[in-house]
C-alpha cells in the first residue's frame, strides 16, 4: 500500500515511516502542503496522512483542494483537543481523523480500517446485480452509487469512502433503523465514543449530497431521518 505523508514534524514522518514499513505500508512524507497537494495530484497513493497545522498552506487548504478532484481516503492528523479541526475536516471530506500524540498501532489500525472500506473491483464470486432504494441506484459490480430520473437518466453521487461504506449500510437496511453501533462499525471500522462526533458531520455531508442529487435530477432522492438515541434511517419514500 502506499501512503503519502503531508506533516511538517519530520521526527514524526521518520519515525510512522520505519514502522508503518514493518506494517506493510510503503510511506512516502512531505514536509509543505503545497508540495504535498502537488504530489498528491500527480501521483497514485491509496491514502493520504495530512497533518492540520503546517506552515503555508495547511492541512485544511490541502484537503479542500484535493477534494476538487480526489476521493483518495485522507486521515487527518490533528491537535488534542482541537475539535473544531476535527469536525472541519470531517466536512471538508476527510474520512476520519486521530489526535495527536497517537499511538502507532491505532494509526496502523485506523488505516485499515479505512481501506477495507475503499470501492475496489468486486470479485466474481459477489453479486454483481443492482440495488434500488427509491431513485437512488446502487450498482454492486461498479460500486457506484447514483439517482435515477427520467428515461433511464442518472446522477452519479460523489462520495468519500467513508461516506460510501456509511450510505450503503443505511441502503442495505432501507427503511429499518441503523443503530449509531452498526453504522460506526460499517464506516469508521470501531465503535464510536458517545463524544465522536464523526458520524454526524458524515451524515450531514451525505444528506447535502442527497439533496443536490435531488435539485440536479428533479427527482426526490431518499432522505436519512434521525432516530434521536438510537441511529439513522434512510427513509426510501415508496
Amino acid at each position: 500500500m502506499n501512503i503519502l505523508m503531508i506533516d511538517d514534524d519530520m521526527e514524526l514522518c521518520e519515525l510512522l515511516q520505519r514502522f508503518l514499513a514493518g506494517e506493510g505500508f510503503s510511506v512516502q512524507c512531505i514536509h509543505h502542503g503545497a508540495q504535498g497537494l502537488a504530489l498528491a495530484l500527480a501521483q497514485s497513493f491509496d491514502m493520504i496522512l495530512l497533518d492540520v497545522m503546517m506552515p503555508g498552506k495547511n492541512g485544511m487548504d490541502v484537503l479542500r483542494e484535493l477534494r476538487e478532484h480526489s476521493q483518495v481516503p485522507v486521515m487527518m492528523l490533528t491537535a488534542r483537543g482541537e475539535e473544531m479541526d476535527r469536525i472541519i475536516g470531517l466536512e471538508l471530506g476527510a474520512d476520519d481523523y486521530l489526535p495527536k500524540p497517537f499511538n502507532p498501532r491505532e494509526l496502523a489500525a485506523r488505516m485499515r480500517a479505512i481501506l477495507r472500506r475503499q470501492p475496489q473491483a468486486v470479485e466474481e464470486a459477489e453479486p454483481t446485480g443492482d440495488i434500488r432504494v427509491g431513485s437512488l441506484r446502487w450498482l454492486l459490480k461498479s460500486r457506484r452509487v447514483m439517482t435515477v430520473h427520467g428515461e433511464g437518466q442518472t446522477f452519479e453521487l460523489t462520495l468519500t469512502t467513508t461516506e460510501y461504506a456509511l450510505l450503503t449500510c443505511l441502503i442495505q437496511q432501507a427503511d429499518a433503523v441503523v443503530s449509531k453501533q452498526q453504522a460506526g462499525n460499517a464506516a469508521l471500522g470501531r465503535n464510536p465514543g458517545p463524544f465522536d462526533r464523526s458520524l454526524d458531520v458524515h451524515i450531514a455531508s451525505l444528506r447535502k449530497k442527497l439533496r443536490d442529487a435531488s435539485c440536479a435530477s428533479g427527482v426526490e432522492a431518499p432522505s436519512i431521518q434521525t432516530i434521536r438515541g438510537v441511529g439513522w434511517m434512510l427513509v426510501s419514500g415508496r
